[in-house]
C-alpha cells in the first residue's frame, strides 16, 4: 500500500469515483470531501500528503478553500478546474496552490502529477538525512539549505512555502548564472510541466515579495530569457 494520503474535495460524485478507481490501480490510498467545510474539518483529523481540490463548488468555492488551507496548513494543493484561462491558473497559484489540472482531465495526467510531487518529496527527506549541513551566504542574506531556513541580515527569518525555498536555493548556488522558465520548471518541480510558463512567474513575484526590502533585487527579470540570482556570494 501507497504510503501517501490524498484528500480529493470535488462536489461531482462521479468525478470523485473516477478519481478513485484510478488511484486504487495505483495503490494510492484516498480520501474524499463533497464540499470545502468538510475538507477543512478532515485536514485537522486526517492529516493527508496531498490535496485535489476542486475549483467550482458551491458555498465556498476552490479559491476561498486554497486561502484558508494557506493560513493552517503547508500541504500540496493541486487545482482542478473547467477554467483553462491564465487569469483563473494564475489565482490559484498566487493563492499557495502548487499545481493545477484542468477539466476535462485525464486520471493518468493527475496521477503523474501527484506522483511528482511525492518524488519531490522523498528525495528531499533522504537527502535531509544524509548530507551535512550547508548553507548559502550572502551579502543580507543566508540561506540554510539543510535546516530549509532564509534568514535576512538583520537576523529575520523568512517564512516561505516549500516552493519558494526550492526556487530560491536552486538559483542561489549559480549566482549570475540565467535560467529559462523551461529549465526551473524541469529543475526546481521536477517534471515536465504541462501548464503555461506563468508558474515560475508568480513564484518569483511571491519571493520578491517576501524577501521585502532585504534582498527583493536579488532575483533579477533576464527579458526574454529568464530570472538569474544577481548577488555573488
Amino acid at each position: 500500500m501507497n504510503p501517501w494520503k490524498v484528500l480529493v474535495v470535488d462536489d461531482d460524485p462521479n468525478v470523485r469515483e473516477i478519481i478513485r478507481l484510478y488511484f486504487e490501480k495505483q495503490h494510492i490510498d484516498m480520501m474524499e470531501a463533497q464540499d470545502s467545510l468538510t475538507a477543512l474539518d478532515m485536514l485537522d483529523k486526517e492529516a493527508p500528503d496531498i490535496i485535489i481540490l476542486d475549483v467550482m463548488m458551491p458555498v465556498m468555492d476552490g479559491y476561498e478553500t486554497c486561502r484558508e488551507i494557506r493560513k493552517r496548513f503547508d500541504i500540496p494543493i493541486i487545482m482542478l478546474t473547467a477554467k483553462g484561462e491564465e487569469i483563473d491558473r494564475v489565482l490559484g497559484l498566487e493563492l499557495g496552490a502548487d499545481d493545477y489540472v484542468t477539466k476535462p482531465f485525464s486520471p493518468r495526467e493527475l496521477i503523474a502529477r501527484i506522483k511528482a510531487i511525492f518524488r519531490r518529496m522523498q528525495p528531499r527527506k533522504l537527502q535531509d538525512e544524509a548530507e551535512p549541513a550547508q548553507s548559502l551566504e550572502f551579502d543580507g542574506l543566508s540561506i540554510y539549505v539543510d535546516r530549509r531556513e532564509v534568514v535576512a541580515g538583520d537576523g529575520e527569518k523568512l517564512s516561505l512555502r516549500p516552493k519558494e525555498f526550492d526556487l530560491l536555493a536552486h538559483m542561489a548556488k549559480s549566482p549570475g548564472n540565467v535560467f529559462t522558465r523551461e529549465q526551473l520548471l524541469e529543475q526546481v518541480w521536477g517534471y515536465d510541466f504541462a501548464g503555461d510558463n506563468r508558474t515560475v512567474d508568480v513564484h518569483v513575484k511571491k519571493l520578491r515579495e517576501k524577501l521585502g526590502p532585504h534582498k527583493n533585487d536579488c532575483i533579477v527579470t533576464v527579458w526574454g530569457i529568464g530570472y538569474k540570482f544577481a548577488v555573488e556570494p
